[in-house]
């Protein structure tokens, strides 16, 4: 049996959660973090003026545990924004962030944040698995690099941002840029950038990335133009300085990447 800590001696962690029309999994994904062995945490989920019963099944879970905070956008804004208002409000000694329709292990945050201690670490992720829409394993791992220096976070995002999380105490709260897509590349590669230190992995698999049909991300072709416009539009790169970048990202994500990602039996 996995022990719990104790409370009163154990920082805060912010819990950061976007939320839109996510009615089919939002239930299972709070669950995940109502399980955790380490106790010491507040949920904030943000609703992006969702059209089905997602706010319905928040309100009915929020009413019933004081630890979630919810808050219900009237007009939709994006989940960058969503997470920016989440970010706004946390009271955390650490930040971590979970979509609402992927899951955390039971013990996610109490190894995670024992590992950013003993390490004296501002910055880590975990590996993490694959599912579909019904829970089942995609047989498909995704394993953490143990050490992520800045110069391999840039040509590549290797933070699975359901398994990140930062020290706001002592890098401040980070928010994500104003882009319309890669968000979470940006935030986690300017994370690394102000502690000055490489983020560090954890290789346990503690979190299941949801694999939906109607996935943004699971557009690769369409995300090649959000890669561009992130080293041009975000960082500030010329064109053809972008263009470079760009042939490195390939270069690491057809070549280097699939190092890090197992095929399980």
């Amino acid at each position: 049996m996995i022990k719990r800590i104790d409370v009163k001696k154990s920082p805060l962690i912010s819990v950061l959660m976007p939320v839109y029309n996510s009615s089919k999994f939002i239930s299972e994904a709070i669950e995940s973090v109502l399980l955790q062995t380490y106790t010491n945490w507040e949920l904030i989920i943000v609703d992006d003026a969702s059209t089905d019963r997602s706010s319905e099944i928040i309100e009915t879970l929020s009413a019933s545990h004081p630890r979630i905070i919810f808050i219900k956008l009237v007009a939709n804004k994006g989940p960058g924004f969503c997470r920016n208002k989440a970010t706004e409000i946390a009271k955390g000694d650490y930040i971590a962030f979970l979509d609402s329709d992927d899951l955390w292990s039971p013990n996610k945050l109490e190894v995670q944040l024992d590992f950013m201690i003993e390490n004296n670490c501002a910055v880590s992720f975990t590996s993490y698995l694959h599912i579909d829409e019904l829970g089942n394993s995609l047989k498909k791992r995704i394993v953490a690099r143990a050490i992520l220096p800045y110069k391999k976070q840039f040509r590549n995002n290797y933070i699975g941002n359901l398994t990140g999380m930062y020290h706001a105490v002592s890098l401040g709260k980070i928010e994500s840029p104003k882009i319309p897509k890669r968000q979470d590349w940006a935030l986690w590669l300017e994370a690394i950038k102000i502690s000055e230190n490489p983020a560090r992995g954890i290789a346990q698999d503690l979190a299941y990335y949801r694999i939906r049909k109607d996935s943004v991300s699971s557009d690769k072709i369409g995300l090649l133009k959000h890669n561009y416009n992130f080293y041009k539009n975000h960082l500030g790169y010329s064109r053809p300085a972008s263009l470079y970048f760009m042939s490195c990202f390939l270069w690491e994500y057809f070549f280097v990447r699939p190092k890090f990602i197992e095929r399980l039996d």
